[in-house]
């Protein structure tokens, strides 16, 4: 297309990320430049040296500084929009204790939205991800349930959630999640998984936002919970390492 080598020198790599980083953002093209040292390593073993030439890498950083953006992250939960969610919905339905149960579980359990619900697109879910019923333990000043994978998790060898009552805080969310459970072993008492609508499927990560979009603007999204949840932890003196 514009007459250039065939061979991936240092030169034609870093002519490929100037142009590159002039149409995506600057920090998806190192990806870029993965897959194509993956692809071309075959016929040009070099190609990886060229990768690493400080004539590309200087380039790449040269873009990164001038044509990158900043992440726009999304806002972190506080603990005031989720007693203002609880307060709003006085007669809540069945849909609407899910919400409520799904938010305070990820903003005190330090979930992904990701490992509370299914995927927006059918191909991608996996039963394997998704939270049973069975697990699940009730007490008096505590809740439990097994999170079955996540993403840190390599083995798929799960986690304990537990979930207790703190002093000291305007909102229990064992409450919400007792409401939550009883509504739904009424309705499907033999159901495997824990986390069903009222059309006894499985939320989606769409199915959540609507709702939390309802109450507030976009730029509170999926992952709020887990950054709402750590933030709110980190302000009553919990360690760094206990967060994590």
């Amino acid at each position: 297309m514009h007459g250039f080598d065939y061979d991936p020198s240092p030169l034609t790599l870093a002519r490929f990320v100037v142009y590159m980083c002039h149409h995506i953002q600057p920090r998806s093209v190192s990806t870029y430049l993965s897959g194509i040292c993956n692809q071309l390593q075959v016929a040009f073993p070099h190609v990886r040296l060229s990768r690493r030439h400080p004539l590309v890498c200087r380039a790449l950083a040269g873009c990164l500084r001038r044509l990158g953006t900043a992440p726009q992250r999304k806002l972190p939960l506080l603990l005031d929009h989720l007693i203002t969610f609880s307060t709003s919905l006085a007669s809540p339905t069945h849909d609407d204790l899910l919400f409520l149960a799904l938010t305070v579980c990820g903003f005190f359990g330090l979930h992904r939205l990701g490992e509370l619900v299914d995927c927006d697109t059918p191909s991608r879910r996996s039963a394997r991800k998704r939270i049973l019923r069975a697990p699940v333990s009730l007490l008096s000043d505590r809740f439990s349930y097994h999170l079955p994978g996540h993403k840190a998790d390599r083995f798929f060898e799960g986690n304990l959630i537990l979930i207790v009552t703190l002093p000291n805080i305007p909102l229990d969310p064992l409450p919400l999640f007792s409401q939550y459970l009883d509504s739904r072993d009424s309705r499907a008492p033999f159901h495997p998984y824990l986390w069903l609508d009222s059309s006894l499927s499985v939320p989606t990560r769409a199915w959540y936002l609507r709702r939390l979009h309802s109450f507030l603007p976009p730029t509170f999204g999926g992952h709020s919970l887990r950054s709402g949840g750590a933030t709110f932890f980190a302000s009553q003196g919990w360690p760094r390492d206990r967060i994590q």
